[in-house]
């Protein structure tokens, strides 16, 4: 819910099938409920919130797969071609479960299940 349906076009255009949480479940469902959703769909979350990589650290969660958008301006205009970049590199890790972070400088990647080190 913190990012523009935009992003599905964005997605959708560049072969990656997208859905926005708004056409699927209530505004103010509890983030718990949209990973299990995702877990149980096969989909990756794409997210702006810290709370998602949260949730995965907390229960040592394997899927689904988030990415984290860091960026002042999250939009798909602004920051579309290396979040698509990122998603085309990173696939196969995302099918096995990973953290993503993409920002202006750098993408990160973390295996999950996160444990501390």
């Amino acid at each position: 819910m913190n990012l523009s349906p935009r992003w599905v076009d964005t997605l959708s255009d560049a072969g990656i099938p997208a859905e926005h949480w708004s056409s699927v479940g209530a505004a103010d469902a509890p983030d718990a409920v949209l990973m299990d959703y995702a877990r149980c769909n096969g989909h990756v979350v794409l997210t702006h919130d810290l709370d998602f990589g949260a949730i995965l650290a907390a229960t040592h969660g394997e899927k689904p797969s988030v990415v984290q958008i860091r960026a002042v301006d999250v939009s798909p205009d602004a920051i579309g071609d290396q979040v698509l970049a990122a998603l085309q590199q990173m696939a196969g890790e995302l099918e096995d479960g990973a953290l993503l972070t993409v920002d202006a400088r750098r993408t990160r990647l973390r295996v999950l299940p996160l444990r501390r080190s």
